[in-house]
């Protein structure tokens, strides 16, 4: 049975200027010990997808259709007790700014230790241990120290790393990361990314790991989907899709990356901006941004299967030769 299953999943925002459908029908499964990587530059509804999952969708917005099934059970609509139970024990979040975990007057070790008593019976020295571990696990030194520390007390980088240890205290079966690494050096970035990825591999973690840096997504995900205007454009395993990427917008999106530009030569880009999700014109939301659209690009396509495990949403993929 995989860890979670993502059904049709639609979350929309009902504002006064209108209905703005950040998640439109977004499906993908995560088997255990595997990792996911959601791809999609801002305002493609990669963090929301996220949000959902875990229950955490404020209004004006709410699921109003699909599925969530973590080991088979819906989580939508489920009682708010029942989903506190989940959240932080079974499935944990890694948010973007490490302020949205950590309260900033209390000390870090306080809590740490409050966050395993929540869901377990254990003592108070066992939870500080444990708490203390998981510092060290992330390459905080003097883990004993800095469990004193008030969250000022820390860089910015060290508070992300404090975050994620929280995340990881009571090795869940599922974690939603949005972008955690975004703040980070690039050799803390590495030694996190090989923390997780053996958390992964050890324990049987399931990971979404919510990013724009296809870099990371390359390194650590088994699979990508490649979301756009609150859509899934491409999904698949992730060296087939880098390798050799079926939609357009994909295409663009790993063309731009500057490492793939010839010295001297102006930096590629894709043309335009991102839809507002208010305004929409029917068919493919890409095509105002696509040399390849023409009239059929009216009607939205399906996100059909072009080769085994290989799904995009386009009329006019790169496929063949051509690519």
């Amino acid at each position: 049975m995989n860890t979670l299953e993502v059904k049709n999943l639609c979350t929309h925002f009902f504002t006064r200027a209108g209905v703005v459908k950040a998640v439109d029908g977004v499906s993908f499964s995560i088997g255990r010990g595997k990792v996911l990587g959601l791809v999609g530059e801002s305002g493609s509804g990669k963090s929301v997808t996220g949000f959902s999952i875990l229950g955490l969708v404020d209004p004006p917005g709410r699921v109003v259709s699909g599925e969530i099934l973590y080991k088979g059970k819906n989580l939508v609509g489920l009682p708010e007790e029942e989903l506190r139970r989940l959240r932080g024990n079974r499935i944990a979040m890694i948010f973007q700014d490490p302020m949205m975990t950590l309260n900033p007057v209390l000390r870090v070790d306080t809590q740490m230790i409050e966050t395993v008593l929540a869901h377990e019976k254990v003592s108070r020295e066992e939870a500080r241990q444990r708490s203390r571990d998981a510092l060290g696990m992330v390459g905080i030194p003097s883990p004993d120290e800095r469990l004193k520390s008030y969250p000022h007390q820390f860089s910015g980088g060290m508070r992300q790393r404090v975050a994620i240890a929280i995340a990881l205290l009571h090795r869940p079966d599922l974690i939603v990361a949005d972008e955690p690494t975004t703040a980070l050096d690039v050799t803390i970035q590495g030694q996190i990314l090989a923390e997780v990825q053996k958390l992964a591999q050890n324990l049987g973690t399931s990971l979404v790991w919510i990013t724009h840096d296809l870099s990371v997504v390359a390194g650590l995900a088994d699979e990508i989907a490649v979301m756009y205007a609150g859509r899934v454009v491409e999904q698949g395993e992730v060296n087939a899709v880098l390798d050799a990427p079926y939609h357009p917008y994909t295409h663009g999106l790993i063309g731009s990356v500057p490492s793939r530009n010839k010295r001297g030569e102006p930096l590629r880009q894709i043309p335009g901006m991102t839809p507002s999700l208010l305004s929409l014109a029917p068919g493919c939301a890409f095509k105002t941004r696509c040399n390849r659209a023409d009239a059929a690009c009216d009607v939205m396509p399906n996100l059909d299967e072009l080769s085994p495990g290989r799904f995009a949403r386009c009329v006019h993929p790169h496929v063949g030769a051509e690519a």
